[in-house]
């Protein structure tokens, strides 16, 4: 084991000492990330430019065109209740469409039987103008805060020395990380390796808000649920469809299409009070953790048809851009972490991608008019509608330029308030309840088959990482960690002696929040040295 003492400071690229790389800088522990995240934004821009012209993440997918159909009802009551978005309130409205389905770790060639998250990225072209919903098959997500995201994903890609994936970097990365263990256990279960992309759900992830007519939001989280059923795969029935074709779900999706046999999901939203939630044992806004079912039901709101396939892929799917930040008129942001992260990472992704002027692409570009004053850039090919006045491109003009829209009657504004650091949630006992949950949800076959696997991936790692995932497990649910020990020759006693991680609230227990004294910065804090603030 490495002595942490013999360890080099990690620094920024200016050569700061990084004191908290594990959480962007905030107004309170949940309330929105600032603009001057410094660290965050040389962090993750550099992120966005690792690989060029393949996409960092999610480079291997297809897609397809289809349509949605709103409901104009959200769980029985009209959907105008929650929301002012045309898209969903008018009953039968259709609304063109565009979605990409994708892995997220591989290369662009890589096999579609690969045991990873699946992308679900949807392209609504409203009458408003664009909202993209981007999100994955399985509700949540790995890590909780968007510092976390290049760390993550360098960890799971291939080694930089061997080149090949190595269950050592991903656990290694995984066990410093309990909110990781419920998507971890979701990965590693047959639900890891869907059968196609038609027989899989999808989800927004990320937590947003609706936004009525009288400025009132809720919070609510997407889902897409498949009127074809769920399929998932087995790593023996995965092993021989790779055997024999590396990109079957692609093939399955086109030929579903192209003999008329258009897939099909339903569209469903949970909702939730705005504000606070402490008789939650999880925070809401923790896209580590599913809305609970029962509690939060899925209520219908419209549904989605793909029926027409792309013409050409790479102009249509490999060149099809989405960002979390565009959305419409009734949906907006919430203060999830990760959401407010991959806000500016998408697009800034895109820009460096496919260029400035991706949004001038026909499958990019929305239906509805575009007016901007935004000019040139490499790839530019036409200039946007500028209004009765084409020497105008500022505005304000009197001279018939371009004119802000008028603003809506009644509209929502959050009331923000808290000290300005960097926080890490306080709702951690659910790190380990929800995968313990998911473990014994799961039937026979199923957890058969998530221990197969996590007994393979366990005897590939050195005992110090074996070991703490086995603690890690057994604290989910004592079934769990023991048949992995017993599987992978791990002695459980041993695992279990291990303490709890430094710094972190043992499994259970909800970590206490920060104390701040007057004009006094705090030391040694999990939290990070570099905050001040006056106590009440």
């Amino acid at each position: 084991m490495t002595d942490p003492s013999q360890k080099s400071i990690l620094t920024t690229r200016q050569g700061h000492p990084v004191r908290d790389n594990q959480s962007l800088r905030s107004v309170g522990e949940r309330g929105p990330a600032t603009l001057e995240n410094y660290q965050f934004i040389e962090k993750i821009t550099h992120f966005d430019r690792e690989r060029i012209p393949e996409r960092v993440v999610h480079a291997r997918g297809t897609g397809a065109h289809g349509y949605f159909e709103a409901y104009g009802t959200i769980g029985g009551e009209p959907a105008t209740k929650y929301t002012r978005a045309k898209v969903l309130t008018q009953a039968g409205k259709k609304t063109p469409l565009f979605v990409r389905f994708s892995t997220v770790i591989g290369s662009k060639d890589s096999p579609e039987t690969a045991r990873d998250p699946r992308g679900f990225a949807v392209k609504f072209y409203t009458e408003d103008g664009n909202w993209d919903l981007v999100g994955n098959n399985l509700r949540i997500f790995f890590i909780r805060d968007a510092i976390k995201f290049p760390d993550m994903i360098h960890a799971f890609k291939p080694d930089p020395v061997t080149n090949r994936q190595e269950a050592w970097r991903f656990y290694d990365f995984v066990q410093h990380h309990p909110e990781a263990l419920h998507m971890v256990t979701w990965v590693k279960s047959p639900w890891g390796i869907p059968a196609d992309y038609r027989h899989m759900e999808g989800s927004s992830v990320n937590t947003y808000k609706l936004v009525n007519d009288e400025g009132e939001a809720v919070l609510a989280k997407f889902s897409w649920v498949p009127k074809q059923g769920v399929k998932n795969l087995t790593s023996p029935e995965a092993a021989k469809i790779q055997a024999e074709e590396v990109g079957h779900a692609t093939k399955d999706l086109y030929e579903a299409i192209e003999r008329g046999d258009y897939p099909e999901w339903e569209f469903c939203v949970q909702v939730m009070a705005d504000g606070e939630h402490p008789e939650l044992d999880f925070d809401p806004l923790d896209d580590t953790k599913r809305w609970p079912e029962d509690q939060f039901p899925l209520l219908p709101v419209g549904r989605m048809v793909l029926d027409r396939n792309v013409d050409n892929f790479f102009a249509e799917t490999e060149q099809s851009a989405f960002g979390t930040g565009v959305l419409v008129d009734g949906i907006d942001f919430s203060d999830d972490k990760m959401l407010q992260g991959r806000t500016l990472s998408y697009s800034d992704t895109q820009r460096y991608r496919v260029g400035p002027n991706y949004l001038q692409l026909p499958v990019n570009a929305p239906k509805a008019k575009a007016r901007t004053n935004q000019r040139d850039g490499q790839m530019t090919y036409r200039v946007d509608d500028a209004g009765s006045n084409k020497h105008v491109n500022y505005e304000p003009s009197s001279q018939g330029g371009l004119q802000e829209a008028p603003q809506p009657e009644k509209d929502y504004h959050q009331y923000v308030k808290g000290h300005l650091g960097r926080y890490q949630t306080t709702y951690t006992q659910s790190d380990y309840k929800q995968a313990g949950d998911r473990y014994r949800s799961f039937e026979d076959w199923e957890r058969d088959d998530l221990i197969n696997n996590m007994v393979a991936d366990m005897k590939a790692c050195p005992e110090e990482i074996a070991l703490r995932m086995v603690w890690h497990w057994w604290h989910c649910d004592e079934d769990y960690g023991r048949r992995v020990a017993e599987g992978a020759g791990i002695d459980l006693k041993k695992a279990l002696a291990l303490p709890p991680l430094p710094g972190k609230p043992a499994p259970g227990e909800r970590r206490s929040g920060p104390t701040y004294t007057s004009g006094q910065r705090e030391e040694g804090t999990e939290q990070g040295a570099d905050r001040m603030s006056l106590a009440k």
